[in-house]
């Protein structure tokens, strides 16, 4: 879209007849679903900026709610939630009110609020989520109920082996955010592909650009003249890899280039996360009292969700419709289809005191095995710049030119990397045709 706005002739090579990626819409049991239970941030502007570029409104689509941490009613859980006042009010307000927390509970939180501000929210010296929890006092309950989930939901990798200064800079740009609405949780409405992907491939086309589904590029060759030709047939001016990690390796590796080694040793270097979706399809009169839950996941205990979605509150034609999502989960994979699946229907039973909950007329299990990468400390990710002139890579797994703004595997990381690299090209010496 940024290229196709500045007069570049785009074209769009896409492997998947669906637009979207690893946030695309799948159609199941004659149900259009999404490969995951995805939930955006207010502080997401980049995307949100694109969303309103491509023509679309962004309140029809997505559902807007206040920060919240609300688990059910005695399962264990807390209830907390931002009123609508201004930052930092509504957090002060909401840990005020909030049930479920003990008063060394609150005063652990609003001791690490305090610190992080005071440091700007930066960490220089990089370590895992669990050790700054550790070192500055955060009680058992507090990691159990909010740092956690936060940590899983956010970076997609496990507090203990995640990267504290990531985990800082999303906190900063929500919890620490001057606007109020940078906290906010949004969670979309439509299914994914048509939120973004399907309208900003309009974009693309109205401005003269094409969009190829079902085009996997299988080898990229750099020609004499600086030009790039694709799978041995079109030539353009340049390239822009915004395929994941791993498909963009492959495929530096092809061009036998040894100034590309760096980068291709740092994506090689990359450990894939799995995320899961258990879609529950019950009957139409089953609704939840939220849109969504948390939810306090034992697997000693065989409770293995960590969120619970009620889609007919989102979707009316889809009433009766829960979907249910595990980060960072590779051991509950490992459970099978089946069995997990009857586990996670168990445990929406049992936390939600709703024994009919327990036999859903259909699931549908969805995971992504490499849904992101795990962002642990110190992780050392490739920027934009290849290397090699009129070759540029976008992704979720790119680095900022400053550290302090690096993102998790996130859609907004996804749009603020294909941004920049648009930036290279339009702000440097490259041709029209990209």
């Amino acid at each position: 879209m940024e290229l196709a706005r500045a007069g570049h002739a785009v074209t769009v090579y896409e492997a998947a007849r669906t637009l979207g990626g690893r946030a695309r819409r799948v159609e199941r049991e004659n149900t259009v679903l999404d490969n995951g239970q995805h939930i955006l941030l207010g502080a997401y502007t980049e995307t949100l900026r694109l969303i309103k570029l491509a023509g679309q409104d962004p309140d029809e689509l997505i559902l807007t709610l206040p920060l919240q941490m609300r688990y059910p009613a005695g399962s264990g859980g807390m209830d907390f939630i931002a009123p609508r006042l201004p930052a930092p009010l509504h957090l002060v307000w909401a840990l005020l009110r909030a049930t479920g927390l003990l008063r060394a509970d609150k005063l652990a939180l609003m001791r690490f609020s305090t610190a992080m501000r005071t440091m700007g929210w930066q960490l220089y010296n990089d370590c895992t989520v669990s050790e700054l929890l550790q070192r500055f006092d955060q009680t058992d309950t507090l990691c159990r109920l909010m740092w956690h989930p936060l940590c899983l939901a956010a970076l997609n990798t496990p507090p203990e082996r995640a990267s504290a200064r990531v985990f800082l800079n999303v906190l900063r740009d929500s919890l620490g955010a001057s606007r109020r609405r940078a906290s906010d949780m949004l969670v979309p409405k439509a299914d994914l592909s048509s939120v973004l992907p399907d309208a900003a491939a309009r974009y693309v086309e109205q401005h003269g650009g094409e969009i190829r589904t079902g085009a996997k590029v299988a080898a990229l060759q750099a020609l004499p003249d600086g030009r790039w030709q694709v799978d041995h047939g079109d030539i353009f001016d340049g390239v822009i890899v915004a395929t994941s990690s791993g498909q963009a390796a492959g495929l530096l590796q092809g061009l036998q280039d040894a100034r590309l080694d760096d980068v291709i040793n740092r994506m090689q270097a990359f450990t894939p996360e799995a995320i899961s979706t258990c879609y529950l399809q019950y009957d139409a009169s089953v609704r939840l009292d939220l849109p969504f839950y948390a939810l306090v996941d034992t697997p000693a205990s065989r409770h293995w969700g960590q969120f619970v979605f009620d889609r007919g509150q989102l979707d009316s034609k889809q009433a009766g419709l829960l979907a249910v999502v595990i980060s960072a989960s590779g051991p509950a994979a490992e459970q099978g289809h089946g069995p997990l699946a009857q586990a996670i229907a168990a445990q929406l039973a049992q936390v939600l005191q709703r024994p009919e909950l327990a036999q859903p007329v259909w699931t549908q299990l969805i995971t992504e095995k490499r849904a992101t990468f795990a962002c642990t400390p110190d992780l050392l990710r490739p920027g934009n710049a290849s290397g090699v002139p009129g070759l540029l890579l976008a992704g979720d797994y790119t680095a900022n030119d400053d550290r302090t703004q690096d993102y998790p595997a996130t859609i907004e990381a996804a749009v603020r990397s294909g941004v920049a690299a648009a930036k290279v090209v339009t702000t440097g010496k490259a041709a029209k045709q990209t």
